[in-house]
């Protein structure tokens, strides 16, 4: 290969060599966690993934760009998808398998001293929140937890329907952005209508929470319709999202210990 062609990113850790990731100096690494799960008729199981890791990449340039110091970790690719097995190779975590695969992730950063991680996650049945503080409990580690699809809900104007949350138009529009030849034709799509509730009082009141038994509530998977979707519309969202995130890597990259909430207690 010629030096023409080489072309690997120094903020990419599955791409960057030693000397790259040395001259770089991170001090932020940012971990794209996503699902292997169905997304309607449509979308690849991937997709959780491809939106994690594609903001990722995107965002951490931008902020190196302005000064940070971030690397981007290979994405974890399994979420919480205990209630989805009824379908094809869904893969499902764990609780206690995300709180180790996490604890590893963490452990070996502080190890070589990079003591900021932000997880970027796109899928939501994730959540990390007493994840992290079990394992800032007990490693000097600064966690931070970026649910990507709630960071700009204005980008979401420009959708025709904003009340899906699965392979809806705002995912699907993300992947014509993103990954458009993973994306079969939409006529091909189920319309993401999810069962009423019959229990209005449990599912219609703010701050209680239940699981959703998948193939009960939507026979394609979908959660939305899909069929607004465009390229156009994903580029968007996208951008807006991106934009909300590089200012936080930013500002968590340079950032001294003690400067708060960025607090770290000795182990």
């Amino acid at each position: 290969m010629s030096d023409s062609q080489y072309n690997a990113r120094s903020h990419v850790l599955h791409e960057a060599t030693l000397p790259q990731l040395k001259k770089l100096s991170p001090n932020i690494a940012v971990l794209p966690w996503g699902a292997e799960e169905a997304h309607n008729y449509h979308l690849p199981h991937g997709t959780d993934v491809v939106a994690a890791t594609a903001f990722a990449e995107s965002a951490v340039a931008r902020a190196n760009a302005g000064g940070a110091r971030c690397l981007v970790l290979p994405a974890v690719p399994f979420g919480n998808d205990n209630l989805q097995l009824s379908q094809v190779a869904t893969i499902t975590m764990r609780t206690s398998t995300q709180y180790a695969v996490l604890y590893d992730v963490a452990d070996s950063l502080a190890r070589q001293g990079i003591d900021r991680l932000v997880i970027f996650n796109f899928h939501g049945g994730n959540d990390f929140k007493q994840l992290i503080r079990d394992v800032m409990l007990n490693l000097p580690i600064f966690i931070v937890q970026i649910n990507l699809y709630a960071v700009a809900p204005e980008s979401k104007k420009v959708l025709a329907v904003a009340d899906g949350d699965h392979a809806d138009e705002m995912e699907t529009s993300l992947l014509l952005h993103l990954r458009p030849e993973w994306v079969a034709p939409l006529e091909t799509a189920g319309d993401g209508k999810a069962t009423s509730s019959k229990m209005p009082a449990l599912s219609g009141t703010a701050g209680v929470w239940y699981p959703r038994d998948w193939a009960s509530l939507s026979k394609d998977t979908g959660v939305g319709n899909p069929k607004a979707a465009t390229a156009q519309k994903g580029q968007h969202i996208f951008e807006a999202i991106v934009e909300k995130v590089v200012p936080i890597l930013v500002e968590l990259s340079t950032a001294k210990r003690g400067d708060f909430p960025f607090v770290i207690r000795d182990r």
